[in-house]
């Protein structure tokens, strides 16, 4: 064997152990969450519910209503906050590849806020489901071709600036900004506006029910599957387009592929949770930190990772005060400093 073999065998062998590492701290806090809360359930209360579940056991009135608060609320909405977690961090994982920069993520590239037009608008109209999650998505491939339109036309067609790719993200995520806040305008002050407002905060308080746990599953399936499939496309665009086309890659196809499997994700996400910015940046950021950029094993780890990120987050919320902190509150002031961190930290590129 190899010296080159055995450095490649030793470091599947980690990223393997960091995977595992990440599913039992998941299985873990998911099981702790389920029994955090303002009303909380007792370990022995939680085993004696789920036995009662399955085997059919008669429960006595305390346990009974641990066991509708169990069922109804808690674990769809735990359900429902990890598949989203993992959704936009698998969404900022493919977009970094797509990009070739780590710098980028739906925020920054302004498809959050256009995915909130489009279900601002739902919302506003009282549109069907299935509709608003269609008009989040369009709304967020819309801002994904204005942005990269964009830079390329800046920068003559070469390979994408990362500030200007940022710059045009900032104006484009301005623009649909000042849409969501002429919705608000003309939204009923009584009704539609505390909906669209408390939304825009980003939270999982609202957005509980098998039907939602539904919708983001099949969200999910559709959006990983494609990317879990073209893996070894994706790493190869990693060293160019030129040296992907060589490879007898179709180099457009596979952005198509890429950029709508992200917006789909991002834009499920945002119709079903508001606004929760900045995971999809951080998280993969993080991942790439231990297990490096190689596509193959950086998705299934900020998978796992962002479902993490997302429910630790959300324990902190429903658990800090006496009421209910939005989640996009607080993973923006995570967010923020480590962008802040990141910009620094490669400042020597762009001098």
């Amino acid at each position: 064997m190899t010296r080159a073999n055995k450095i490649y065998m030793q470091s599947n062998v980690r990223e393997r152990i960091f995977l595992i590492g990440l599913l039992l701290a998941l299985l873990v806090i998911a099981i702790l969450s389920v029994t955090l809360g303002r009303y909380s359930i007792a370990p022995g209360v939680l085993y004696d519910c789920l036995y009662s579940f399955f085997t059919g056991q008669p429960l006595d009135e305390d346990a009974q209503q641990a066991q509708l608060v169990l069922l109804v609320v808690r674990i769809p909405r735990i359900l429902l906050c990890m598949m989203v977690g993992a959704a936009l961090a698998a969404s900022g994982a493919a977009y970094q590849s797509l990009f070739r920069n780590p710098m980028v993520s739906p925020d920054i590239l302004g498809v959050t806020s256009a995915s909130a037009v489009g279900a601002a608008l739902g919302i506003l109209l009282s549109l069907p489901v299935l509709v608003t999650h269609a008009l989040s998505f369009t709304f967020g491939i819309i801002a994904v071709i204005v942005v990269v339109s964009i830079a390329k036309a800046i920068t003559g067609g070469g390979r994408l600036n990362l500030v200007i790719l940022i710059l045009a993200g900032v104006v484009i995520s301005s623009l649909f900004t000042a849409i969501i806040s002429l919705i608000k305008f003309v939204a009923d002050g009584d009704q539609k506006l505390p909906e669209i407002v408390f939304w825009l905060m980003g939270s999982f308080a609202r957005s509980g029910g098998y039907y939602n746990v539904g919708v983001m599953f099949f969200s999910l399936l559709g959006g990983l599957i494609p990317l879990f499939l073209i893996r070894w496309r994706i790493n190869a665009l990693a060293f160019g387009e030129e040296e992907a086309q060589a490879m007898g890659i179709n180099t457009r196809q596979t952005t198509f592929i890429i950029a709508a499997c992200a917006t789909l994700l991002t834009a499920t996400a945002v119709s079903l949770c508001g606004c929760i910015g900045w995971v999809g940046l951080l998280v993969p950021h993080i991942c790439r930190f231990f297990v490096g950029p190689n596509f193959r094993i950086l998705l299934p780890v900020s998978i796992v990772g962002g479902a993490l990120f997302m429910l630790l987050v959300d324990n902190v919320c429903r658990t800090l005060i006496s009421g209910e902190l939005p989640v996009g509150v607080i993973t923006s002031l995570l967010g923020a400093p480590v962008f802040l961190s990141m910009l620094f930290y490669r400042r020597k590129e762009w001098s």
